[in-house]
C-alpha cells in the first residue's frame, strides 16, 4: 500500500458529532501516514451527488491528496449499494455497507465492518454463545447486530421495533442464516421473562425506560448508544445484575477493520501492531488504551468516554459515527 497522501471521511447526517475523525486520525499517525481524514455532511438522496462532484470530480484536495475511503453512518448504509463497483459478500448479504474502499482507478468497494464491532468487543469481555438473541430495532445496525449474534450463536431471534411492520428485512435475513424470529412491537417487552442476551440499536434515549431485565450475572446487553455512557437502561441492566456493553467499544473496533481495509489489507488480516495502533485510537475518544473486562457490571466505555462523546456533541450519537 502507498504512503502517498490520501484523503478519506466519514459520511452522514447528522455528522459534527462523529468521533470518526478522532479514531482514525490517530490510527494513521501511529502507522506514518499522511493521510487526512474529515467528516461531511451528506442527507438521504445526497450521496450520488457527493461522489460524482467531490470523490470522482474535482473536489476540495483530489488533485494532490486522490480518495482513499468513506466510513458511512446513518441513513446512507443502505444507499449506497447502487452506487458501488463491487460488494463484498456479508454487506451484500446484510445489504448494508458501512465502508467504502477506493482504489488507485476510482473504483467503489463496499464492505461491512459493523458485525466486527460487535462481535469482537463481546469476544474480548465474555465468552458468550448465546442460543437466543433479543434484537432492539430495525434500521441498518440491527441487520449487523442480527448477523452478529449469529457469529456469535444465536440461532432464534426476537426482534422488537417500533413499528413492527418494518421487520421485512431481517425476516428476510433470519431465513437466509436458517434462524427462527419472532416479531413484536417494544411494547411488549414488559411480558418477556428475563432475557440473556440483547443487542439494542435504537438511538440514544429511546431504550431508557425499556422493561429490560438480566436472567443471570452473565446476561448480557449490547447498547450500541454510547452519549452518555452509561446509558440509563445499561445502569438498570447492571444494577439487576447483567453485563452491559456501550457502542464505543463497537466503534473503535469497527474502525480498526476499516483501517484494515483502507491500508490494503484484507478485513480479516491484522494491522502491523494492531495493538498498538487500537490502543492509540481508543485513548483518541477517551477509553482505556487496553480493553477492560466486564466484571464491574457496565463494561466498555468509562467516565473518560463519557467526557469525550460529550465533548464531541449534545446531539445523540450514532453507534457508527
Amino acid at each position: 500500500m502507498s504512503a502517498a497522501p490520501r484523503r478519506l471521511a466519514v459520511l452522514g447526517s447528522p455528522i459534527a458529532h462523529s468521533l470518526s475523525p478522532a479514531l482514525h486520525r490517530a490510527a494513521y499517525a501511529e502507522l506514518g501516514l499522511d493521510w487526512h481524514y474529515d467528516r461531511a455532511e451528506v442527507a438521504s438522496g445526497e450521496l450520488e451527488q457527493f461522489l460524482a462532484e467531490t470523490v470522482d470530480g474535482t473536489g476540495t484536495g483530489t488533485a494532490d491528496r486522490p480518495w482513499r475511503g468513506l466510513s458511512l453512518t446513518m441513513p446512507l448504509k443502505r444507499e449506497v449499494l447502487p452506487l458501488l463497483d463491487t460488494v463484498s459478500p456479508l454487506a451484500r448479504s446484510l445489504g448494508v455497507a458501512n465502508t467504502v474502499v477506493i482504489d488507485d482507478d476510482g473504483r467503489r468497494h463496499g464492505h461491512n465492518t459493523d458485525v466486527d464491532g460487535i462481535v469482537r468487543t463481546v469476544e474480548a469481555h465474555h465468552d458468550a454463545r448465546p442460543e437466543s438473541a433479543t434484537i432492539l430495532g430495525g434500521g441498518a445496525t440491527a441487520s449487523s447486530a442480527m448477523w452478529a449474534a449469529w457469529q456469535l450463536g444465536a440461532r432464534s431471534f426476537s426482534v422488537h421495533l417500533r413499528n413492527p411492520m418494518r421487520a421485512g428485512e431481517l425476516t428476510s435475513l433470519a431465513s437466509e442464516l436458517g434462524g427462527d424470529i419472532s416479531i413484536a412491537p417494544l411494547t411488549e417487552l414488559g411480558t418477556l421473562a428475563p432475557l440473556d442476551f440483547v443487542i439494542s440499536t435504537l438511538p440514544g434515549g429511546v431504550a431508557d425506560d425499556l422493561p429490560l431485565r438480566p436472567r443471570s450475572g452473565s446476561s448480557i446487553l449490547f447498547d450500541v448508544a454510547y452519549e452518555p455512557w452509561p446509558t440509563r437502561v445499561a445502569s438498570t441492566w447492571s444494577a439487576d445484575g447483567g453485563i452491559a456493553f456501550s457502542g464505543l467499544d463497537m466503534l473503535v473496533e469497527q474502525a480498526v477493520s476499516q483501517v484494515r481495509l483502507f491500508t490494503g489489507r484484507a478485513q480479516e488480516e491484522r494491522l502491523d501492531d494492531e495493538d498498538r495502533v487500537r490502543a492509540a485510537m481508543r485513548a483518541a475518544v477517551g477509553l482505556p488504551e487496553t480493553r477492560s473486562t466486564a466484571a464491574d457490571g457496565v463494561g466498555a466505555a468509562a467516565p473518560a468516554a463519557e467526557a469525550a462523546a460529550t465533548t464531541a456533541a449534545a446531539t445523540t450519537t450514532s453507534p457508527v459515527a
